[in-house]
């Protein structure tokens, strides 16, 4: 009997471990999280952890001064979709925040915002 509730207690523990990792979750970007950066980026690239739904996935990208300075629709990189990347406008030194909504295949939305810096 105790090795029977050490098995249903250990299938538990990995199901649940299983449903808390049942979301896209932002692994790393590009430019990085808080970093500052000497160039202006052409584009900015996310990498997530789940294959992503396209048209339910954005990224917006904005100044100090809250204007978008992304141009274009975010899309999924050519044979990875775990990559969302959005193009921006030419971007002048200072601060910008990168604000994210995904949806992965499995129907979880996940959302997130982060900054970096353009110039010293």
């Amino acid at each position: 009997m105790p090795t029977r509730m050490i098995i249903t207690m250990l299938s538990l523990l990995a199901f649940g471990m299983a449903t808390a990792n049942a979301h896209a979750v932002l692994d790393h970007a590009n430019p990085r999280v808080g970093n500052a950066v000497r160039t202006a980026p052409r584009e900015v690239t996310l990498w997530f952890t789940q294959d992503l739904e396209p048209a339910f996935s954005t990224i917006e990208v904005r100044n100090a001064s809250g204007e978008r300075v992304d141009s274009g629709k975010a899309t999924l990189a050519s044979g990875d979709r775990k990559v969302l990347r959005v193009p921006v406008k030419s971007l002048a030194a200072g601060t910008y925040t990168v604000s994210w909504r995904v949806l992965s295949v499995d129907s979880h939305t996940t959302q997130g915002t982060f900054s970096f810096r353009v110039g010293e």
